[in-house]
């Protein structure tokens, strides 16, 4: 059966608008890294630091282009003019670094930290489980039973949302819980803006707390061999306190919403399909797989054993499992990989990784306000990516490898566009009528970055 032909895509009237604003952005990003540096450093040491980088040779200077311009379109979400998206530009990075002579082949498939895919994978396999066994639908319905006010109904969302993205992919509840709390919220007769608001903004602190709530946490675990028990054991206040201060801040943002003694309208749960007997084997996978993450075993092993075992199932065929699993995200991965393990390799000498810790990263406040900004132009994964070789020359990586898990996670609620979950969550829901404006979101998520990041300073 053959099939019609694409249709053509929808040129801009101005394609390479997008494109110039994106290195204006670049440009006033790098003059005020620059003038920070210079505050930092003072204008003499500075001025000492750039005189010192050597002449690039004409490999050094292709590879510096390359990993430029992949993590300008990281930035800027695509390319301009082409359908090119992030995960095409990390494979197209990757592509032009082997090409270029960077990394051999075999360096390259060295590069990529398939722990992190592998422990990625498994989990949206989990995901996927619980999603389509109605798990999560079930979860809605009992929420609306118990929550008698409004204030209680937002509760439940950020603490479920929280608790959920605590031990699983955070990218992923963000795609489960928006259809499921408009619809409870319409259900009752609210305004979903408050509480379809919450879902982001928990879910990016919620994530804090373990190695498996973000993809960045589990690239640095990897990085620094941190056990999943040490790893939430410095972080879950963290992230538990983020949620209280997100319950709070939406509240007060919407406060004819919360501060009323308005009852909820009792409703009768929708018939829903709800797979008993699925859903019982997913929790119990599951739990015995956070259970095995705290006894120590490997998350990478214990995740993807659960997601292999999830599989074996005579109630959902495995064709609709792998069509829940983001295989862009997967591969935007492994293409990061390759482009950092070359501009790693032929830039970045030591003696130029030296020049750079000259910048203080030992520092808590220095680190984690590097960590935020790069995280809210690039993205948090890129984000730490590139910091990586910074870190492991610092005279205490372990605690630095935390303080970027805390920051690069908590910037992504400064702005809508400050994490890929807060992307997800707002076309989600805009698909379902319900609009999420920058304003609507900056006059929380920027007092709740702030104040938590502030939190984890003090704490760590």
């Amino acid at each position: 059966m053959s099939s019609s032909p694409e249709p053509a895509p929808n040129r801009p009237r101005h394609p390479f608008l997008t494109l110039w604003l994106g290195i204006l952005v670049a440009i006033i990003v790098a003059g005020s890294a620059a003038l920070a540096a210079v505050a930092i450093l003072g204008l003499g040491e500075f001025l000492s630091l750039v005189s010192r980088l050597p002449t690039p040779t004409p490999r050094t200077a292709a590879v510096a282009a390359i990993f430029a311009a992949t993590y300008l379109v990281l930035a800027i979400g695509k390319l301009p003019y082409y359908r090119l998206d992030r995960a095409g530009a990390a494979l197209l990075g990757a592509s032009l670094m082997i090409g270029v002579g960077a990394l051999t082949l075999d360096e390259a498939y060295r590069a990529i930290d398939f722990d992190a895919i592998t422990l990625l994978l498994g989990m949206m396999i989990v995901i996927a489980n619980l999603r389509l066994s109605g798990f999560f639908r079930r979860a809605a319905d009992w929420l609306a039973d118990v929550a008698r006010r409004p204030i209680f109904l937002l509760i439940a969302v950020a603490a479920a949302t929280g608790l959920f993205s605590a031990f699983l992919v955070n990218d992923a509840i963000c795609l489960v819980m928006p259809p499921l709390v408009v619809d409870l919220a319409q259900r009752l007769k609210r305004d979903p803006t408050p509480y379809v608001l919450s879902i982001p903004l928990a879910s990016n602190v919620g994530s804090v707390a373990t190695i498996t709530g973000n993809p960045q946490n589990m690239i640095i675990a990897a990085a620094s061999g941190i056990s999943y028990g040490d790893f939430a054991e410095a972080l879950w206040p963290i992230a538990l306190a983020g949620v209280a201060l997100t319950i709070l801040l939406v509240a007060i943002a919407f406060p004819r919403e919360f501060f009323s003694r308005e009852k909820l309208t009792p409703i009768v749960a929708a018939p829903r399909p709800f797979h008993a007997a699925l859903a019982s084997k997913a929790l119990l996978i599951t739990a015995a797989m956070i259970g095995f993450f705290f006894a120590g075993v490997p998350p990478a092993k214990a995740a993807i054993i659960a997601g292999g075992l999830l599989l074996l199932t005579r109630r959902i065929g495995s064709k609709k499992i792998y069509s829940e699993i983001d295989w862009p995200l997967l591969l935007m991965f492994a293409g990061l990989f390759i482009v950092v393990g070359a501009f790693d390799k032929v830039v970045l000498t030591p003696g130029e990784i030296a020049d750079v810790g000259r910048l203080r990263l030992d520092d808590a406040s220095t680190l984690a306000l590097v960590s935020a900004v790069l995280s809210n132009i690039v993205s948090n994964v890129p984000a730490v990516l590139a910091l990586k070789p910074f870190i492991v020359g610092l005279s205490d990586p372990r605690r630095a490898w935390l303080i970027v898990a805390m920051a690069s996670t908590l910037a992504g609620n400064f702005t809508l566009v400050g994490s890929i979950a807060n992307l997800i969550v707002v076309e989600r829901a805009r698909a379902l009528g319900v609009t999420i404006g920058f304003w609507t979101y900056f006059r929380v998520g920027a007092p709740l970055t702030l104040a938590t990041i502030a939190l984890g300073l003090w704490r760590l």
